[in-house]
């Protein structure tokens, strides 16, 4: 007997999704193999090691724990949607600048962690970002050079640089259903996305 499915409404980097997902699934298994987007990765499946965090709701969460019908009706941003069409977001450029991302595996989450502050604080204190970020593990590098390249993304942004564009948070009467649900409840999304490793 096959599991049995849920229709789940979610808003992800702005596009609505409506989709069949199994009963169990978390917000990781649907975002990455229901929707494809697999720049949140999936480490230790137990909320330890970060790399899986988005924003949701303008929070950092582990969706690796977070099951995906808690996340129906509310705003999911992943690394995907970080990047504006024109630019990429100033963390990005400064984690690049900055030497902050190694084997890039962390990356993602830190990025969402760390947008996830830079919206509510573009100047925090090293502290905060320390904090911001005690959720995320890296084996790399050391840490340093991360602090580093959010400090920098929060100069750049009170400079004048975009932070998380306003296409990832488009209301649901705005956005368009952008996937359609099959007989298997899977979706067939109506534009590839690609992963993002910074």
């Amino acid at each position: 007997m096959p599991p049995a499915t849920d229709i789940v409404r979610l808003r992800v980097n702005g596009d609505l999704h409506e989709v069949g997902v199994p009963a169990h699934f978390t917000l990781l298994e649907t975002l990455r193999y229901v929707l494809g987007l697999t720049g949140s990765k999936q480490g230790c499946d137990k909320g330890d090691c970060g790399a899986c965090t988005v924003i949701l709701d303008g929070r950092p969460t582990l969706s690796c724990i977070t099951p995906v019908l808690e996340a129906e009706g509310k705003e999911v941003i992943t690394v995907e949607g970080l990047a504006s069409a024109e630019a990429p977001h100033p963390l990005q450029d400064c984690f690049d600048l900055h030497g902050a991302a190694q084997c890039g595996f962390c990356t993602p989450g830190i990025l969402c962690s760390a947008a996830a502050l830079l919206e509510r604080a573009s100047d925090p204190t090293l502290t905060q970002v320390k904090e911001a970020l005690a959720g995320n593990l890296c084996r790399c590098t050391g840490y340093t050079k991360i602090y580093d390249a959010v400090i920098a993304a929060g100069e750049r942004i009170r400079a004048g640089a975009k932070g998380i564009p306003d296409a990832s948070r488009k209301s649901p009467s705005d956005a368009g259903s952008s996937g359609s649900v099959n007989g298997d409840g899977a979706t067939r999304a109506s534009a590839a996305r690609t992963s993002s490793q910074t």
